[in-house]
């Protein structure tokens, strides 16, 4: 007899199926140890006797609050403040300094953002780059950072956290310098790193039309998930999404080689990124 807490062969089927239907995400096999870790906590919220009974109600849609739950479980990810350290480097020491003499504003799309730590850093990284450069960017600098999960768009918004998740990528004095500490012991980012982040929902599977244009794009650790048809698209949207020579940041791991041939890889010492060809 399977055990509540396991997933049988036909439900982790169809709720592979679901998954790439709702967005994109592709399981594959073996993977049944990451549906049960994720989602065994919304079988004790909503009190499910089973995993499986969990899965065929999502599966057969009779719960729109419970569907968005266990998407936001599943492509909910871990991460951190400067994650990879190199496109942030390559942003300070290079890229902004292309872009530093313009009269209207750099934006950047930072997707898939989670709870915000690469959106904010990237922030951080251009008011360090400005302390040093007086008088650069008088455009300023716009961010919109989209997620597919509602509830760590909320956390996002919010700029507020605790310790354990502080203490993954943050130097100790960008600690004092851009944070307020709050009565909770948890630290409050301060208004001038906000103020340039917009944060909207988004599906990567929908239409980038609404998001406008950007000079960079920061999409990474995401399209790994993405079978190769959809990742295409994806890049194809992006690609439309940014300006004449815009940059696109991947992931430390990914490469598009294989998929698209609108970009060219620059490669810099270290690390690299990729600029949309004309």
């Amino acid at each position: 007899m399977l055990d509540s807490r396991e997933v049988g062969e036909q439900e982790y089927s169809q709720f592979g199926h679901y998954l790439e239907r709702q967005c994109g995400i592709v399981l594959g096999e073996n993977k049944q140890y990451l549906v049960k870790s994720r989602l065994m906590p919304i079988v004790r919220e909503y009190e499910f006797s089973t995993l499986n009974t969990l899965i065929k109600t999502v599966v057969n849609g009779e719960n729109r609050p419970l569907n968005e739950a266990v998407v936001d479980a599943m492509t909910t990810n871990e991460t951190l403040w400067f994650r990879d350290g190199y496109p942030f480097d390559l942003l300070t020491r290079i890229l902004f300094e292309k872009y530093a003499n313009r009269r209207e504003p750099l934006r950047i799309w930072s997707a898939a953002c989670s709870s915000g730590q690469e959106p904010y850093s990237i922030v951080m990284a251009y008011h360090e780059f400005k302390n040093k450069n007086p008088g650069s960017f008088k455009g300023g600098l716009e961010i919109v950072a989209t997620d597919l999960s509602n509830d760590m768009l909320l956390r996002a918004r919010n700029a507020e956290y605790d310790g354990l998740s502080l203490s993954r990528g943050l130097s100790e004095q960008r600690k004092n310098t851009f944070f307020n500490q709050q009565a909770n012991g948890n630290l409050k980012l301060k208004p001038e790193i906000t103020k340039h982040v917009t944060f909207k929902t988004l599906n990567l599977l929908d239409s980038f039309t609404g998001l406008g244009r950007f000079d960079m794009v920061f999409c990474r650790n995401v399209l790994i998930y993405f079978a190769p048809d959809v990742k295409r698209k994806i890049l194809q949207q992006i690609a439309a999404s940014l300006q004449n020579s815009g940059i696109l940041f991947l992931g430390a791991s990914e490469s598009i080689a294989s998929v698209t041939e609108q970009f060219e890889m620059v490669r810099c010492n270290p690390g690299l990124y990729y600029s949309k060809k004309s």
